[in-house]
Order: C-alpha cells, then sequence, then structure tokens
C-alpha cells in the first residue's frame, strides 16, 4: 500500500508525524518557560485538526473522487462521537454528581428509572469503538441504497443529505431520546483507565488522532488507485456512459459513501474525548457546509489538500474566534466565494498545475539540425 503513495503523500505522512511526535517531545522535555515549549491546551488542539482533516478525507473521498457533494457528512462524524462519548459517560459509574453506579447523571436528574436498550454494551470499549463505525455506516448504507437506486444525482442528493443531518440535529435535541438533550454528553473522567487531563493521555489521543489520519488517508488513496477507483471516477466524469458499458454506478458510490462514512465516525470518536463533549450541534447542517468549504480550499480529489484545508481553515478560525469573532462567518463565506472564482481546483490543485507549468518552462529544448542537400 505504501507504493501508492506519491511524492506529496510521502511529504504529508512526514509532516503529519514530525508534528505529532514533535509536539509531544517537546510538550514532554522542554522546560514551561522555554519558547519551544508546546502547553497541553495545544496537544488538544493539533489532535482535533487532525481529527478534522481525517473527516475532510472522508469527504473528498465522495466529493473528488465520486462526485457526490455530501452536505450531511457532519452526521457521521456526530455519530461516531455520540458512539464513544456514550462509552465514556458508562466510564464515569458512581462518581457522577448523583453517584448513580448504572444511569448517567442526566438520566438521574430527568428521573429515568433504568439505563435505555440501545446503551447497553458501551460499558465495554470495544464495543463503542466497532459503534462509532458501524452506526454511521449502516446509516450511509441505508440512505444511499435508496438514493443512488433511485438515481437522486447533483443538487438533489445534496439537499437530502442536508435534510438527513438537519432531521438528526432535532432528534437528538430531544430530551426522550436519551441522548442528553441540548446539553448533550459532557464531564467525563476516563478512557480505559486513563485520566482524560492527564498531559499523557492527551498526547496518547493526538498520536491515535495522526495514526487514523495516515491510515485513513492510506486506505482512501489505495482506493482511489485500484481499478475501482478508476470506475468511480468514470462514474463521477460520464455516469451514464459508466453504464452504458455495463458498470452499476449505483455500488461502486454506494461503496465509496459508506467507507466514507465509517471514517467521518472514526474522526469524530476520536474528537469527543479530545474536546470533552459531544452535542446536538455537530449535526448543523453549517458544519457540513464548513467541511466543504475546507474540501474546496485544499483542493478536491487530492486527499492531501483536503486535510490541509481542514487544518488551514480551523487554525484561521480559531484565531478569528478569539480576536476578531464578529467577522469570522464573514471571512469563511469570503474565503469559499475567492476560491471558487480563482483556485478552482484549490490550493494543491493550483500548485500542481503551477508546478508543471515550471517544468515545460524549464525543460530544455532539443537543438534543432540543420538538414543541407549537396
Amino acid at each position: 500500500m505504501l507504493s501508492l503513495i506519491d511524492g506529496k503523500g510521502r511529504i504529508f505522512v512526514s509532516a503529519v508525524l514530525v508534528v505529532a511526535f514533535g509536539a509531544v517531545m517537546l510538550n514532554a522535555y522542554t522546560p514551561t518557560a522555554s519558547p519551544f515549549h508546546v502547553p497541553d491546551y495545544m496537544i488538544g488542539l493539533i489532535g482535533k485538526y487532525l481529527c478534522y482533516a481525517l473527516l475532510a478525507i472522508s469527504v473528498d473521498l465522495v466529493w473528488g473522487y465520486a462526485g457526490i457533494l455530501s452536505l450531511g457528512h457532519g452526521a457521521f462524524f456526530a455519530l461516531g462521537g455520540y458512539a464513544m462519548g456514550m462509552h465514556l459517560m458508562r466510564e464515569i459509574g458512581d462518581r457522577g454528581v448523583y453517584g448513580n453506579p448504572d444511569l448517567p447523571d442526566f438520566m438521574v436528574f430527568l428521573n429515568w428509572q433504568e439505563l435505555p436498550w440501545y446503551w447497553n454494551g458501551f460499558d465495554s470499549p470495544l464495543f463503542a469503538i466497532l459503534m462509532c463505525m458501524i452506526v454511521p455506516g449502516t446509516l450511509a448504507f441505508g440512505f444511499g441504497w435508496f438514493a443512488f437506486r433511485s438515481r437522486v444525482t447533483g443538487v438533489y442528493l445534496s439537499i437530502i443529505t442536508q435534510a438527513m443531518t438537519f432531521a438528526l440535529m432535532l432528534a437528538f435535541f430531544r430530551n426522550d431520546m436519551g441522548f442528553g438533550g441540548n446539553n448533550g454528553l459532557t464531564d467525563f473522567k476516563d478512557f480505559l483507565g486513563f485520566d482524560l487531563q492527564a498531559a499523557s493521555t492527551r498526547s496518547a489521543l493526538m498520536l491515535s488522532s495522526a495514526a487514523a489520519l495516515i491510515g485513513g488517508y492510506l486506505i482512501c488513496r489505495w482506493m482511489t488507485m485500484s481499478k475501482y477507483g478508476r470506475v468511480l471516477a468514470a462514474v463521477r466524469d460520464q455516469e451514464s456512459r459508466t453504464r452504458f458499458l455495463g458498470y452499476r454506478p449505483e455500488g461502486y458510490k454506494l461503496v465509496a459513501f459508506v467507507v466514507s462514512a465509517m471514517i467521518a465516525g472514526v474522526a469524530g470518536a476520536l474528537f469527543v474525548p479530545q474536546v470533552g463533549i459531544i452535542n446536538p450541534g455537530e449535526f448543523s447542517p453549517a458544519n457540513s457546509i464548513e467541511i466543504i468549504v475546507w474540501v474546496a480550499l485544499g483542493g478536491r480529489g487530492t486527499l492531501v489538500g483536503a486535510a490541509l484545508g481542514a487544518v488551514a481553515v480551523n487554525y484561521l478560525k480559531t484565531y478569528l474566534t478569539g480576536a476578531l469573532p464578529e467577522i469570522w462567518l464573514f471571512a469563511l463565506g469570503g474565503l469559499f466565494i475567492a476560491v471558487t472564482l480563482f483556485f478552482p481546483k484549490g490550493i494543491v490543485g493550483e500548485m500542481g498545475r503551477l508546478s508543471n507549468l515550471m517544468k515545460r518552462f524549464l525543460k530544455p529544448s532539443l537543438p534543432s539540425v540543420e538538414v543541407r542537400n549537396d
């Protein structure tokens, strides 16, 4: 699989490893007063950016390579986060505010008498990790099977994906759903017995996010470079012609959609223990639209560009929401418009185009040979 990585991919993987391990080393082995010291909060912030990068890669798989503009991938991210959050709530046990070993605090507050059946099994970390992938994957399979078989494409598909995440957001806001209502799930204590507030745990979670990002990139790269990926690209460019050649486009799109949803669920599962909360706001359609901006900025259909776009936009968001919070949304909208008008291939795509132009310009021309007829 490593042989499939091109030059950009090698640089990307190397950069992820250097940033992740470098941050951990500087956090652990440099004095607090040192200008090279990476504080604990920065470890969590880097981990969050890595989760967003993995989410962006999952969206690029379906948008950049399958031509499916999904405005509902925030739902798969949130479902993976809720699955992990349910396990973390079960881990609290009798250390909650009410000291109930069986029920989370919000259920005790709402006078619930027993744990809902769909919470069973989440005391096991392995079960929770599997659910982080199975739940988003199952939803994507059911949704995609009906949508693709019905040949729903283009803007209509985008609208119904957005309607899906909006419906889930409204459902999870309800207290009687058993997921904490508008407050969501929070006040987590530990994971696998390790204190979530400890610096070593934060570092381990950040490194896990880096490993997941590299793994997600390799999976998507392998898929897109295989025969399956070539057919998927043909479906993106000429679906009717691909169907005429004997392929079933709905099957190819469904596989990409399900794999993408599962990767997004993993990103959500790693995100939650690092930020300490998951609530229905993660289902917001605005979040899914923001993911599209990440991918468009970095470069649709490049994988690496999607990840870089996610990191760049979220770093900008972190800065602007602290320094100039009132202009953040305007900056995001302006950024998307600017990219659409001036950089339609995104940062990585435009860099590739400029690189090709430079190679063509600098390529030495062959000397002309004069032919003489004597």
